[in-house]
């Protein structure tokens, strides 16, 4: 069974274009009952297909301007949740992942300054399961984390088509 389908998609996309949009103008834009879109949404939201109706803050606005993601190598056989837990006491650190390949986490970051990054690493590194760090410092943003492109798929767009003449 898909995870959505296409009416579904229709309101997770307009909602993630337009958050504040409302449920009383999505039905009138899709042309469906105010209450089918609150059921639709209510039914997303408790599926974990939308995860959050939280606003999305600019680390750069809030003065952390420099991005970095960090690879680390943990001590074998200890687990991960020291270093989890760890990690999760530092502000800066905005996401940790188990990897594959030549390390253990991935983590991305944000720093005030590049002075500041140093900061936040030997914040990092200070857990003693952490044995490694290899850091990588982002220059620029060229594809901000987006979902539209899988709400178009189960919509079954081809949006790397160029669009027909």
């Amino acid at each position: 069974m898909p995870a959505i389908d296409d009416l579904d998609a229709q309101i997770a996309r307009l909602f993630l274009a337009e958050p504040k949009i409302g449920v009383l103008e999505a039905s009138r834009r899709l042309g469906v009952a105010r209450a089918t879109v609150q059921t639709r949404l209510d039914r997303l939201a408790e599926r974990g297909v939308i995860a959050s109706w939280s606003p999305t803050v600019s680390p750069a606005a809030l003065g952390y301007p420099v991005t970095a993601f960090l690879t680390l190598e943990v001590v074998q056989g200890e687990g991960r949740a020291p270093v989890a837990d760890h990690l999760a006491s530092i502000p800066e650190v905005l996401e940790a992942c188990t990897i594959t390949g030549a390390g253990d986490l991935w983590c991305r970051v944000v720093a005030r300054s590049n002075t500041d990054l140093q900061r936040v690493l030997d914040a990092v590194v200070s857990e003693p399961s952490i044995v490694r760090v290899a850091t990588v410092i982002a220059l620029q943003t060229e594809l901000a984390p987006r979902v539209a492109p899988l709400l178009d798929a189960a919509l079954g767009l081809d949006t790397a088509a160029p669009p027909a003449p």
